[in-house]
């Protein structure tokens, strides 16, 4: 009797063998992108210290730093009033000695419905707080994939992060079917779901929540612990981090409760 083959995903091969550095996008600068954009630092040093072309990342955010935001999202004081992606793109350039960008605007079509050149990327990173940014985002894929625009940066992965208070999850998605090459091993997948179309009535559901702005760290910390966004960050980084160190994953992502220090891996 044969056994049921694993489920795997084997990682696009442009992300693998790179000439030139991988293009991401990092969308929202706050509690959890704030944190991720430091994992993908580490994660660029250390790619190409393994004769990797590295991470190229772009960060999105068109919020400015408050003094709620110390503490739990990555800001100090002198930073307070500086636009977010400026101050993070800044501190990190300066520590690593690399050319990061920041745009200081949301992640969205222009005024003309649009997409610019600047928005297409191998990979993409939300850390945003509402729902409607992410059915954007989805859309804003769709155009990409449909139009099949030639730049050397085509749409792969879309890797998605949100929480609430003391949970939260991380999901991994493919912008089009990837590749995959024959094997006796594994039964390969090439197609990993959006967020927004597997789980995209539970986002609605949670619409509710509310996202206004926080005068204290005190009543941000009412709405989000503080090492929710960290550790979300840290495991999250961790799955992006295999696709490239191993080539390919069981998993595309987890659910994870911090205040029972529970996590659910979400297979392939």
């Amino acid at each position: 009797m044969q056994s049921e083959k694993t489920k795997v995903h084997f990682t696009d091969d442009s992300l693998l063998n790179p000439t030139n550095p991988v293009m991401v996008n990092l969308i929202g600068a706050g509690g959890t992108g704030s944190k991720v954009l430091t994992a993908l630092m580490e994660m660029n040093h250390s790619l190409i210290e393994l004769g990797h072309a590295g991470l190229q990342v772009r960060l999105w955010d068109d919020d400015i730093v408050t003094e709620a935001n110390q503490g739990r999202q990555r800001f100090a004081e002198c930073e307070v009033g500086l636009p977010k992606a400026v101050a993070l793109i800044n501190r990190a350039n300066r520590w690593s000695g690399t050319n990061l960008k920041a745009e200081v605007r949301k992640f969205e079509r222009d005024s003309l419905g649009r997409i610019q050149e600047n928005m297409q990327s191998a990979i993409y990173m939300s850390c945003v707080d509402n729902v409607k940014s992410r059915f954007e985002i989805a859309d804003i894929l769709n155009e990409l994939k449909e139009g099949r625009r030639l730049y050397r940066n085509q749409a792969k992965y879309w890797m998605d992060f949100g929480n609430n208070r003391y949970s939260g999850q991380v999901l991994l998605s493919t912008v089009e079917n990837i590749k995959q090459p024959d094997s006796e091993k594994y039964q390969t997948t090439s197609n990993l779901p959006y967020v927004t179309e597997e789980f995209g009535e539970l986002l609605l559901q949670s619409e509710t929540q509310d996202d206004t702005p926080s005068c204290s760290l005190a009543e941000a910390l009412e709405k989000q612990d503080l090492f929710i966004n960290s550790t979300l960050a840290q495991m999250g980084c961790s799955l992006l981090w295999n696709l490239f160190r191993n080539g390919l994953t069981e998993n595309r992502g987890f659910f994870l409760n911090l205040k029972n220090f529970h996590s659910q891996l979400i297979k392939i």
